[in-house]
């Protein structure tokens, strides 16, 4: 799923008192694995485990505390680690870090001013996006989606590329819009429709960080919803929930505008906006275990009614499911023909 070297296991304080810390975190590194440590203090048993840790961790509301801030700088610099100021979710907080010599910044503004954004109408009125209100309809019409697809060039490419692909396993290939949106069916449709966005434009590495989020947001809050009761949403919407919730990154739009464009339930769009309900608790434990923000996530999960020892295998099985699809269909290229992937065919005749 991931190499090891791509891992950083953050640890906290409720795991450095342990009796076994130093062992197991002398294990891990020697698999190859990267320590985060969270909330550093200046006391033995902190020191003890330096040599395992390759970044400490600083909330950027410590920042004003000038002495503390400098004695932790000039320590990672002595033992040659890396300094992350997280909690960055305004320009302001990143105004105030940007003062401090700190080696990376983490936080939802750093990732929104990383992203490559398209302008709003522009987005809006897009074939993806058309695609996109089509299939999460409370009832699709695949007359409605295939004239969709139809019209868009690398939209059906995308889509034959797809069905034809050793995922499906097809004995015959095909080139028929319709006879491929049978194949692939509405659910996996709507699981995979945001991946095709790869294939109508040129998307920078950063963009594509945030769309995989948001599929990866939109699974887990999918699988999450049959372990919630009384919710008020359908699974579909669940999905939807996780799938929006970047969309104001992407268009570079206040997401109040962006959400009040999309048709969604009303409870889908309060808690991608405000956060509010029962939806936007199961919202506001999906981006805390984004963050590891543990003691969050048993805040919300218990406001849910989950245990949550059953969250990290979901959250796994997402990952390796959204990981699956990616490698399969989000880095076809589309500078190959379509005559090499379909011979003998016209694409402006293909329906």
């Amino acid at each position: 799923m991931f190499k090891q070297g791509d891992i950083v296991i953050q640890i906290e304080d409720s795991f450095i008192i342990h009796p076994l810390a130093q062992k197991i975190l002398e294990k891990y590194k020697a698999d190859g694995y990267k320590i985060c440590m969270t909330d550093f203090q200046f006391t033995p048993r902190y020191f003890a485990l330096l040599e395992f840790i390759d970044f400490i961790k600083i909330d950027v509301k410590l920042v004003s505390n000038v002495t503390s801030i400098d004695n932790i700088l000039k320590l990672s610099k002595a033992f040659h680690k890396k300094c992350i100021v997280t909690g960055i979710d305004s320009k302001e907080l990143y105004d105030k870090a940007k003062a401090v010599p700190f080696d990376y910044f983490e936080g939802s503004y750093i990732a929104e001013a990383m992203t490559t954004k398209a302008g709003k109408m522009e987005y809006l009125q897009s074939n993806f996006f058309q695609l996109v209100v089509a299939v999460t309809k409370d009832m699709p019409e695949m007359d409605e989606i295939e004239a969709i697809i139809s019209r868009d060039a690398s939209l059906t490419y995308a889509l034959l590329k797809m069905v034809n692909s050793a995922y499906f396993a097809l004995r015959h290939r095909t080139s028929s819009i319709k006879q491929a949106l049978v194949i692939l069916g509405l659910s996996q449709l709507k699981q995979w429709v945001y991946l095709l966005s790869f294939e109508q434009n040129e998307t920078s590495r950063n963009s594509e960080e945030v769309l995989k989020k948001s599929f990866l947001r939109a699974n887990f809050c999918s699988e999450l919803y049959p372990h919630i009761e009384g919710m008020p949403i359908t699974q579909a919407d669940a999905y939807l929930l996780g799938m929006f919730s970047t969309l104001d990154v992407l268009v570079d739009a206040p997401i109040e505008e962006v959400m009040a464009e999309i048709p969604v339930a009303d409870e889908v769009r309060a808690a991608i906006v405000s956060q509010e309900g029962i939806c936007g608790t199961l919202y506001q434990l999906v981006l805390s275990y984004e963050k590891a923000d543990w003691k969050s996530i048993v805040v919300y999960a218990n406001e849910l009614g989950m245990e949550t020892d059953i969250l990290a295998q979901i959250y796994f099985d997402c990952v390796e499911k959204v990981n699956e699809i990616w490698e399969n269909f989000a880095n076809s290229d589309l500078q190959t023909k379509i005559e090499e992937e379909i011979p003998h065919q016209n694409l402006s005749n293909v329906k």
